[in-house]
């Protein structure tokens, strides 16, 4: 076993996390199980392959910026709650 109970605890603390007594065999066999997969990924031969920043190819998926007519003032305005002088009025939220 990599993981001892006072690792489980001391991670514990740093995360703010409260693990039971009876929760902690438990963490420490699943702790333990994923380090020992960690190091069979350590083992693999990657001298070869290159580093990729992501998995997938990627392409810019944004559409291109059209000039339209935008929205009519009273008609963006018809559902407020609150409007002023042709603009919407929400609730103070910066204290001075």
């Amino acid at each position: 076993m990599k993981v001892t109970e006072q690792d489980i605890k001391t991670v514990a603390s740093l995360s703010r996390l409260k693990i039971r007594p009876d929760e902690s065999a438990r963490v420490i066999e699943q702790l333990d199980e994923i380090l020992n997969y960690v190091d069979i990924l350590k083992s693999i031969d990657t001298d070869k392959i290159s580093p990729t920043t992501y998995a997938l190819p990627m392409q810019n998926v944004f559409r291109e910026d059209i000039v339209k007519p935008s929205l009519d003032r009273d008609l963006a305005l018809s559902n407020a709650p609150l409007k002023e002088d042709g603009y919407f009025k929400v609730p103070r939220v910066l204290e001075e």
